[in-house]
């Protein structure tokens, strides 16, 4: 599951969820990816040696692959966003860390907020969010559908836990 729960700090009654999307391609499999990309589109060039027709295929061959290069780059840049929630007997603090722009922040009482499955209708299938301090934020947009839904029950669980130890 790309997220994870952790005590605040060690001793605390605090939670933090982090989460992440799925980065399925390493440093080492983008070098080698890109490496086999060169390797295979070379073949056909290689019974062209000492020829001009070389040099006139060669450029397109480069361009293609710094195309492929950009768009994995491009996409590896994209995919790092994080979310921190953050939960206390008194308070949820949301903050996403976008990979271009400003942090989103949103906080609340946490005997206020709310937790919704929307299966229809949102962005994506079974979006979560949660409401509260009259807004309502979208959480784990970029996870997998089966994983928004294991997400939905464990928030739901936990925040129930945190709400039923304050008292009225």
């Amino acid at each position: 599951m790309p997220y994870d729960w952790t005590p605040s700090h060690p001793g605390a009654t605090s939670l933090e969820l982090r989460l992440w999307p799925h980065r399925s391609l390493p440093p080492k499999g983008f070098a080698a990816f890109i490496l086999a990309t060169f390797a295979m589109a070379t073949l056909p060039l290689y019974g062209l040696l000492g020829t001009v027709l070389l040099w006139g295929l060669l450029p397109f061959l480069l361009i293609a692959l710094a195309g492929v290069y950009y768009a994995l780059r491009r996409n590896d840049r994209d995919r790092q966003v994080l979310e921190v929630l953050t939960l206390t007997p008194q308070d949820l603090h949301l903050v996403r860390h976008n990979p271009q722009g400003p942090d989103q922040t949103w906080h609340c009482n946490t005997y206020w907020a709310r937790v919704a499955l929307h299966e229809a209708g949102g962005p994506v299938p079974n979006y979560v969010t949660l409401s509260g301090s009259g807004r309502e934020v979208e959480i784990g947009a970029f996870l997998s559908e089966d994983e928004r839904k294991t997400l939905y029950g464990d928030l739901k669980s936990r925040l129930r836990t945190l709400t039923e130890g304050q008292p009225e």
